[in-house]
This record gives C-alpha cells, sequence and structure tokens, in this order.
C-alpha cells in the first residue's frame, strides 16, 4: 500500500505523475528527452541506461519498465529480453559494444554517488568512441533515473510483479516516448501472451 492515496490501477510512476499534475510535465519532458529524442545513442541504449542504474537502485517498476522498453526497442525478442537481465547482472560479460560498457560503468558510478566517477572512467568511455555529449547525457540519465526510482519507491507505490504487464508498457513506451501521454490512465490491457 503507497505511503499516500493514489489513484487506483495507477502503478509505479504513474500515480505520483497524476497527484502531482505541475509537476508531471517537466519530468516527462526530462526523460523524453534524454531517452528518446534524436541522439547518437539509440533509444535501446539510453533504456539500458536507466534501466540498468535502476537495478543498482533496486526500483522494480522502474527497472523492469525500462529494460522492457529497451528490449522491444531491439525487437522485443526473448533474446532482447535476456541481454536487459544480462546487463543488469554483469554487463561487461555481454555482447555490448565497448562503449556502451564503459557508458555503463559511469552510470553505476553515479548511481553509487558522482563523486565516484573518475577521470579514468571518461577516458576509456572515450578511447571507446564515446562523445562527450554522450558521457553528459550518460551522466544526466544516471542522475535522474535515481531521482525517480527513489520517487517511485519512496512514495511505496504499487509496483506489479506481471512480465506481461511490463512488455506492454514496453510496447507503448517504445512506440509513443513519453512527452504529451496521459499518465492518468491505467497502462495498457495485455494485448499478448509472450514471444
Amino acid at each position: 500500500m503507497s505511503h499516500i492515496e493514489f489513484a487506483e490501477g495507477l502503478p509505479g510512476i504513474r500515480g505520483p505523475l497524476a497527484f502531482s499534475p505541475a509537476t508531471t510535465k517537466p519530468l516527462c519532458d526530462l526523460v523524453e528527452v534524454l531517452l528518446h529524442a534524436p541522439h547518437t545513442l539509440s533509444p535501446a541504449e539510453r533504456e539500458m541506461i536507466a534501466a540498468y542504474v535502476s537495478s543498482e537502485n533496486d526500483c522494480y517498476y522502474c527497472q523492469t519498465s525500462h529494460g522492457s522498453t529497451a528490449a522491444e526497442h531491439l525487437g522485443g525478442t526473448p533474446r532482447d529480453y535476456q541481454l536487459i537481465d544480462q546487463i543488469k547482472q554483469n554487463y561487461e560479460a555481454t555482447s555490448l559494444s565497448d562503449k556502451m560498457k564503459a557508458l555503463l560503468a559511469i552510470a553505476g558510478k553515479v548511481q553509487k554517488g558522482g563523486k565516484h566517477v573518475t577521470t579514468e572512467d571518461v577516458e576509456r568511455a572515450r578511447r571507446h568512441g564515446a562523445t562527450d555529449k554522450e558521457i553528459h547525457d550518460t551522466v544526466l540519465i544516471a542522475a535522474a533515473f535515481c531521482l525517480f526510482n527513489r520517487y517511485v519507491d519512496g512514495l511505496g507505490t504499487w509496483q506489479p510483479r506481471d512480465p506481461e504487464f511490463y512488455r506492454e508498457v514496453g510496447k507503448q513506451t517504445a512506440g509513443l516516448g513519453y512527452a504529451g501521454r496521459d499518465w492518468t490512465q491505467a497502462p495498457p490491457a495485455r494485448t499478448t501472451t509472450s514471444k
């Protein structure tokens, strides 16, 4: 049960967004720019950063919804979902590019505390082709998701455990993004079984 009363049927961040309309637009606009707008990092890569940081913060709703969105951007196959699970367990052992591994290392340091990021971490990312903009945005995504994770968990929001629920959230978000959506509505109903 959440710590304050939210509209019924609104899981995770949807409850707080519906509760506080004045902060919904700026929060959604920020996440739209960070995760969905045109960028040299793909939407899937940026969603991976969000999912990884959320898993490090142990925020079930955010790690699962952003992990599903990343997987759907990749194609939505069982293999894509397995990759996201592997990233959360040990991204260094995955098939991701060296650049993406270096960016995830930076994101993980930010999750612990901004001062944990070292010059060596940044130089590693640059050696593997990361631009200053990609490094900047990785830090900002990681910092923003610490905020979002604490927002969701600090209010004790309802976080469903059905994987199919998150598949549907991932499909919708991969297609529609974050800005201009009605977050006061319940997420989509299940339309498929598993792939």
